[in-house]
């Protein structure tokens, strides 16, 4: 039942405006998170990092050679023509040096982060979740060549290929992938169901299983889509990201409270690792959201350069920082430095709308 007989008309147009704020901020950070953090992206010689960008506080190129770049230890031969998704990017597999995003502009988002969009558009076309729509655009956007720039594809989407080749059913080809990178479209969902929990957790659960049929990713795709559509609501970030992190800290120190008063470079790579691994980056990415909540910039600042898989972990990050914040909270040559910021300002409006409890009023 709505409770409009207790508000005035101003008092309920503000909740309204505070609760797209919210989700706007969310889904700008889960962007923003992951752009931000590309150049840097999977550097682990934090020293070669600074010596090759500098602090990193605006979007900037990524330079060859990367230092740490194992991109000559990985190799995907497709099994059949169809499942060709490395297309002319593959001759840069094998080689030393190469970084994982070399033609990506500034301000331009990652695989991941492109098909997170990919997911925007498929629930706008189809009114909500459709799985069968958004691996139809899923599978078409990597079998094309030139829909995208990046030259690392992710061992989930590689995986997912290698079995829909071998005649699975699309919905059957996600692999037992452990990677962070799994949460990259999360927030978009808490977002567009922020309304309704129960439906959020079921849209989230079935994504993320289309990439990452792994329980502890699935795990991790839960406890974010809770702690997002707590904050939407307006449940105060800080509690919850304390209580959040707390909790994963507890298997590091017996009182993970204490952590928080380390340094970033030592928590996150001292006591969790920088890389990619779900059980270590999901509580890296709490600690860092519930250190800077109140200060969301110098959070995606840090994560940037902590280096590791910091763009999978800022993705989330952001959309927490986000979340907390509203999208006013994030720098608006952040906003509007994204490479894509006129497409991504259209999706995010229409998703935020679409998530808006718009029967509340009546």
């Amino acid at each position: 039942m709505s409770n409009r007989s207790t508000r005035s008309e101003a008092e309920w147009t503000h909740v309204q405006d505070a609760d797209t704020e919210r989700a706007r901020g969310a889904l700008w950070g889960l962007f923003i998170g992951d752009a931000l953090a590309m150049p840097a992206h999977w550097y682990y010689d934090r020293a070669a990092l600074r010596r090759d960008y500098g602090e990193i506080r605006s979007y900037v190129a990524p330079k060859n050679p990367h230092p740490d770049s194992i991109l000559w230890r990985s190799s995907y031969t497709p099994p059949a023509p169809d499942a060709d998704i490395l297309h002319d990017q593959a001759r840069f597999w094998g080689q030393r040096g190469i970084h994982y995003h070399q033609f990506l502009h500034p301000g331009e988002n990652t695989l991941n982060l492109k098909l997170a969009a990919l997911l925007m558009e498929s629930l706008l076309a189809r009114g909500g979740y459709d799985a069968e729509d958004f691996l139809v655009r899923y599978i078409d956007f990597l079998r094309t060549p030139g829909r995208h720039a990046d030259t690392y594809i992710e061992e989930c989407h590689r995986g997912f290929f290698f079995n829909l080749a071998k005649g699975l059913a699309p919905h059957d080809c996600g692999v037992a992938d452990i990677h962070i990178g799994g949460l990259a479209a999360v927030p978009i969902l808490a977002v567009r169901y922020r309304k309704d929990e129960a439906r959020a957790l079921a849209a989230v659960r079935e994504h993320v299983a289309l990439t990452h049929r792994t329980p502890a990713v699935i795990d991790a795709a839960e406890q974010l889509t809770r702690l997002l559509v707590s904050v939407l609501s307006g449940v105060p970030a800080q509690h919850l990201y304390e209580g959040a992190w707390t909790a994963l800290a507890r298997a590091w120190a017996e009182d993970g409270r204490a952590l928080l008063k380390e340094e970033d470079d030592q928590v996150v790579g001292r006591i969790f690792s920088p890389a990619c691994y779900i059980e270590e980056a999901w509580p890296a990415t709490l600690y860092l959201a519930t250190k800077y909540v109140e200060d969301p910039e110098a959070g995606l600042i840090s994560n940037t350069m902590l280096g590791g898989d910091n763009c999978h972990r800022g993705a989330p990050l952001g959309a927490l920082l986000g979340a907390a914040n509203g999208e006013f909270g994030w720098p608006e040559q952040w906003r509007e430095g994204l490479k894509e910021a006129g497409r991504y300002e259209r999706l995010i409006s229409a998703i935020a709308e679409a998530g808006a409890d718009l029967s509340a009023p009546t």
